[in-house]
Parts: structure tokens; C-alpha cells; sequence
């Protein structure tokens, strides 16, 4: 029976944990699950959600050096077949890794991704536009396309153990792209397969370092593909350029937007 582990790398995120952990641990179907939240010394009341939790999922508080530090801590102790990281602001879709499974199961791929939901604080969705363009993208899915944009949705992507020894870790020197920096890592081994249905929900709040750092985040991904890209590819970075333009100008422009707007 396929294994799957989900990590949750989390710090003073008692407002969103339990919404968290209890999308991971609802989840229903023919495969095995095995949790662990790395949390980073929080002071908050995590701790005290957590312990709700014993004997359910596997955690430690303690200082650590960051979420990329905190990642490859839960994975290295991963035991499944399937790993995941799902941040602990983020939650799972009902069904989601019952699909995945299936999908894994049908396909043969080394990893696969989905579409992701953008929520606010109260979970309301928001952002439906980049949701449908992503969604686009998903379907066009190539490495050349990769290079020019990060187009697979953190949340929403499932990697086989294997693939990842074979091309982990996590890079701790990034804090607002290291997925990214590991999807390429991934596609330069095998393609993924693409699910196109909602499997996780990515949530857009102030304090989130996706949402205060989109710039930065969509800088440093930047850069990330500049150390990727072949001597062959650097058409694929001048897109990669102009995108992060556009990028930075839209989200902009959206943060201007009143709120109750914002969902469009």
C-alpha cells in the first residue's frame, strides 16, 4: 500500500495550524499516512495545539534555521513512498491524496501537481484569475515553460522518495523559492504529471512571507533559473525576466484593490 508523508514545517502559526493539521489528518483512501510538523520554537500556542495531537502525528519544537532547514528536517525522517510539505497556513482539499494516489498509481510518474486555491485569513477565495492561469499553465506543462515562470503550486505538489533522494534536499539557502529551485531540480529527471482539479488551498495573508515578499520571492526565482538554465535556454530567461516585470506590476496593482474586490 503506497505511504505517503506530509511535513509540516511551522513558527508561530497558531492562527492557521490546526485548520492544517486537520486537512492532513481528515484525509480518506487506499493508501497510509504518516504526519510530522518540525516546529520551530514557537511562543504562541503551538505547543499547546500540537500536544492536542499526540499519538494522531509526530512533532518537535525546537529553534531550527529556518523553513528550508525545517523541511529537510521532516523529510529526512520521512518514511513513505510519497512526501509533500504542506506550510502550516496552507491546507489540504478533502480527497486531495486519495487522488494523488490514484494518480500515481495510473500514471507511473515520479511526481505530479494540482491546482491550488488562493484563501484569505477566513478561508474565502480569492485570486480566482491567477488560480485559472495557473491552471493553464498546468496543462501546457514543459521544462522549457518551467524555466520561464514558476508555474507548479508548492501546496499542491507530490514527489515520489526516490526522486527526491536522487535530487534533494531542499536548498537551505533559500527562503521564498526553494520549492522552485527543486522543481527544476526534479524536471531535469522525469516529467510530472499534471491533476487538474483543486488539491490545496494556498492562503494570502499580510503576514505569510509569500504574501508581504512577492517581489522578492519572484527575484529570487529568478535567480534560481538563471543557475538552472542551460547555455541553450537563455531565450527562457529573458521570458523569465519579463515575467517577473508583469508579476510584481499585477500583484501590485491587486494589493490596491479593496477587499471585497479582491476575489475576482
Amino acid at each position: 500500500m503506497m505511504k505517503f508523508t506530509v511535513v509540516t514545517p511551522s513558527f508561530n502559526q497558531a492562527r492557521y495550524l490546526e485548520r492544517t493539521i486537520e486537512s492532513v489528518l481528515s484525509q480518506r483512501g487506499d493508501f497510509e499516512l504518516e504526519y510530522l510538523v518540525v516546529d520551530g520554537g514557537s511562543s504562541d500556542g503551538s505547543v499547546d495545539i500540537l500536544r492536542r495531537y499526540q499519538g494522531r502525528l509526530w512533532w518537535v519544537s525546537e529553534p531550527d534555521r529556518g523553513q528550508s532547514h525545517a523541511i529537510n528536517k521532516g523529510l529526512a525522517r520521512a518514511t513513505g513512498s510519497v512526501l509533500a510539505w504542506l506550510n502550516s497556513d496552507d491546507t489540504y482539499e478533502l480527497g486531495a491524496l486519495d487522488r494523488v494516489a490514484r494518480t500515481f498509481r495510473d500514471t507511473g510518474a515520479r511526481w505530479c501537481f494540482g491546482e491550488c486555491r488562493i484563501v484569505d485569513e477566513q478561508d474565502r477565495e480569492i485570486r480566482r484569475a491567477i488560480r485559472w492561469y495557473k491552471r493553464r499553465l498546468g496543462r501546457q506543462y514543459s521544462l522549457g515553460r518551467l524555466l520561464t515562470k514558476d508555474l507548479v503550486p508548492q501546496p499542491a505538489t507530490f514527489f515520489r522518495r526516490d526522486l527526491f533522494l536522487e535530487a534533494g534536499p531542499v536548498d537551505e539557502a533559500y527562503h521564498l523559492a526553494m520549492d522552485y529551485d527543486l522543481w527544476l531540480r526534479f524536471a531535469r529527471i522525469a516529467e510530472p504529471a499534471f491533476i487538474p482539479e483543486a488539491l490545496a488551498t494556498f492562503r494570502w495573508h499580510d503576514t505569510s512571507k509569500s504574501g508581504g515578499r512577492y517581489a522578492d520571492a519572484a527575484w529570487e526565482a529568478y535567480g534560481i533559473a538563471r543557475r538552472h538554465a542551460l547555455s541553450g535556454e537563455r531565450a527562457a530567461l529573458r521570458r523569465h525576466y519579463l515575467h517577473v516585470l508583469s508579476l510584481v506590476a499585477v500583484y501590485r496593482a491587486l494589493d490596491l484593490l479593496p477587499r471585497s474586490r479582491r476575489s475576482a
